[in-house]
């Protein structure tokens, strides 16, 4: 006699779909790639951080930079959407990648391009930096 298996499977309008906001989900959004990263899945976090991404309603819009960037993405997101989906308790999550060749992220390389990105993100850093007179 055979064992059989049954999976079940919730009806769809039983799945959670609580309201989030494009805050919380670059949070958790980063704090995956900084996992992946840990975890020593560097290509996938480089992708996950190349752009921050945009919300519309439930579908997180990517950019990246080319079509094989886009398929590298495509195979590895699906650990990241079951993982949104489950933080923000909602289902109806989707991610759309959008391909931009015209897109060219600059990375910083010099300490100085590294202080200005720095600043970009905390304007804060500029009065740091003067306040205790430091050199970049």
């Amino acid at each position: 006699m055979e064992a059989q298996h049954a999976i079940q499977v919730k009806p769809g309008d039983s799945l959670p779909t609580e309201p989030f906001n494009e805050t919380d989900m670059l949070l958790l959004w980063n704090k995956f790639a900084q996992r992946l990263m840990d975890q020593g899945k560097r290509l996938m976090a480089t992708y996950m951080q190349m752009n921050d991404p945009v919300l519309k309603g439930t579908t997180i819009v990517l950019e990246l930079p080319n079509q094989s960037t886009k398929e590298e993405f495509q195979t590895g997101s699906n650990e990241l959407l079951g993982y949104l989906r489950g933080k923000l308790h909602n289902h109806d999550i989707v991610i759309e990648i959008h391909v931009n060749e015209a897109t060219e992220t600059k990375y910083a390389f010099t300490p100085q391009e590294k202080y200005e990105r720095l600043k970009q993100i905390n304007p804060n850093l500029d009065l740091l930096r003067k306040t205790f007179d430091l050199d970049v």
